[in-house]
């Protein structure tokens, strides 16, 4: 077994220098903040998976997995097509079967055919499938998902702010 490693604590905030450097060698007239936004928010995202993986493997899943049962449990029927789970999660289609076949093999969901196409099949989530999404999202609650140094101001506003960079990405349909 192998040990698990922390990265190595900085003593400084590596992206606020890089935006120094930024600004020194491309001038104050350069994208320096949006380099250093852009590059923060890659990074939370990097610490959040990182916490919600660990979270999810206490579990026998990944993120990933728990968003897909997630999805099911909140869908009418408690079953989607491979295509409409893709789309929801935002991944490839190839990713959404793998990842459906991934959780039929531990019993989370059954794949059941589609009726409307032959080729095609839904999930459908299981009774261990819910009871673990439940587990999840229990533990991932009690973490406050990663952002408890935030208040409920700060949350409203991070909220905000990043979804007008969805909008300006053409995300979705504000």
């Amino acid at each position: 077994m192998h040990a698990v490693t922390q990265p190595v604590r900085l003593p400084f905030d590596p992206i606020a220098r890089a935006a120094d450097l930024w600004r020194a060698r491309w001038g104050p007239t350069s994208r320096s903040a949006s380099m250093a936004s852009a590059t923060s928010i890659m990074r939370v995202q990097q610490l959040l998976i990182a916490r919600f993986d660990a979270i999810a493997g206490r579990h026998g899943l990944t993120f990933a997995r728990y968003e897909c049962l997630v999805l099911l449990a909140f869908s009418r029927e408690g079953r989607l097509s491979m295509s409409r789970i893709g789309e929801r999660l935002m991944v490839h289609p190839t990713s959404a079967t793998n990842i459906v076949q991934r959780l039929a093999a531990q019993g989370l969901v059954e794949r059941v055919p589609n009726p409307d196409d032959r080729r095609g099949a839904f999930a459908v989530i299981t009774d261990a499938g819910r009871v673990a999404m439940e587990a999840v999202t229990a533990d991932l609650e009690a973490a406050d998902f990663g952002l408890a140094m935030l208040d409920e101001q700060q949350h409203a506003t991070l909220f905000a702010l990043l979804r007008q960079v969805r909008v300006g990405a053409r995300d979705f349909d504000a």
